[in-house]
């Protein structure tokens, strides 16, 4: 595991890691499920997420979380991952926000602390979009701008990404209605009355975009509920009375 340096002082603790591709046993990958790895089509798509998942359990241990094995990935309606405590634990201790995605021979971890969201898109350097994909990720003025700069287009591209993952939506947001500033650096863009935070980095010839947006964003279940309901309860119960008043009829 890797720990990529971001010189990115926006507030939240955040962090990202790298870690190559490489063939994983299943029942060594704590954060994997052997339902979902079965369904994937090929061997490419196995390693990929087997990788991912061994990449994020590691990533989490060194965030400071001393108990990966009782945590778990869940996934909204966008397909969004989130971290749980696993059924049966018992524990509501805030988890940290994620984004995961692979590019070439590696797999990228980013996590930032509870309340916020983030996503990371990763691309090499020397990749080229295609001009007939610009019409799919750009619109008007933007548009123009990336056809007359070839060069701004995978920052545009790994920028949208990045926001699209914050977002918790994927492509089911339209990436033509968020609008990447030209050039390189840090910038706040507002969507759906959120700031999203973006900075555009290089590391090791690859392009990266990581986007920040102060959100939660976590699949509840009906323990959930229950939890919150015990917790609510005990904090308004006077523990005090009872025990004098069991002391008193003893």
């Amino acid at each position: 595991m890797e720990i990529i340096p971001v010189d990115w002082d926006v507030g939240p603790r955040f962090a990202l890691y790298r870690a190559v591709i490489s063939d994983h046993n299943l029942q060594d990958v704590g954060l994997a499920i052997a339902e979902e790895v079965s369904t994937f089509k090929t061997e490419k798509r196995r390693k990929e997420h087997l990788s991912g998942r061994k990449l994020l359990y590691d990533a989490l241990l060194h965030w400071g979380l001393n108990s990966p094995d009782e945590v778990e990935v869940r996934r909204d309606e966008y397909r969004a991952p989130s971290l749980a405590w696993m059924h049966g634990v018992w524990k509501n201790q805030p988890l940290p926000g994620l984004s995961i995605c692979h590019s070439g021979e590696h797999v990228w971890v980013a996590l930032i602390e509870p309340g916020w969201s983030i996503g990371v898109d990763v691309e090499s350097g020397d990749r080229v979009i295609s001009a007939n994909a610009l019409d799919l990720m750009a619109k008007g003025d933007e548009l123009e701008m990336l056809r007359e700069n070839p060069a701004q287009t995978i920052i545009s591209w790994t920028s949208k990404e990045a926001v699209q993952k914050a977002m918790g939506k994927g492509m089911h947001f339209n990436p033509r209605d968020i609008v990447i500033p030209e050039g390189e650096g840090e910038n706040k863009i507002s969507i759906e009355n959120l700031i999203f935070q973006l900075t555009n980095l290089s590391h090791m010839g690859n392009r990266i975009a990581i986007s920040l947006v102060k959100k939660t964003r976590k699949v509840r279940v009906p323990e959930d509920d229950l939890l919150d309901a015990t917790m609510e309860a005990m904090s308004s119960t006077d523990w005090g009375v009872g025990c004098n008043t069991t002391r008193n009829n003893a």
